[in-house]
């Protein structure tokens, strides 16, 4: 959990810039007693040292994240083939700011299927789902 959990963090600072850090630091809690625990997670690890995850609710794509250090070796890819595999369909939010990772899902067969306010940061996020 605490290797996961660091994951995220850090890789959520580093992708939202346009979000303070400490908004991130704050979630730690609601990450490690709510989200992950109502999810169904899954860890991509070498020699015992985890990589990055993803966490699947339902059809919905919760999280996918790489450890900073580990981004652009095709560790993301593996994990969004993975969950694929599991499902026939899925979706997500990403916000609409994060531009790398919106390619990243639509080189992946998403696609965009409408926009929302996230009511957390008030920053708009983008609603996407595959298969096209």
């Amino acid at each position: 959990m605490e290797k996961v959990l660091d994951i995220w963090l850090h890789a959520s600072i580093q992708a939202h810039s346009f979000i303070g850090a400490d908004f991130w630091r704050q979630q730690l809690g609601a990450m490690r007693n709510r989200y992950l625990p109502a999810s169904t997670s899954y860890v991509f690890e070498i020699d015992g040292a985890v990589w990055g995850f993803y966490s699947l609710h339902g059809d919905a794509l919760a999280a996918l994240f790489v450890a900073p250090a580990k981004q652009s070796a095709g560790v993301g890819s593996l994990l969004l083939a993975d969950a694929q595999a599991r499902r026939p369909m899925l979706e997500l939010t990403v916000y609409s700011a994060n531009h790398a990772a919106r390619r990243f899902y639509e080189r992946h067969g998403f696609v965009v299927v409408g926009q929302q306010q996230d009511a957390h940061t008030g920053h708009l996020e983008t609603r996407m789902r595959w298969p096209a």
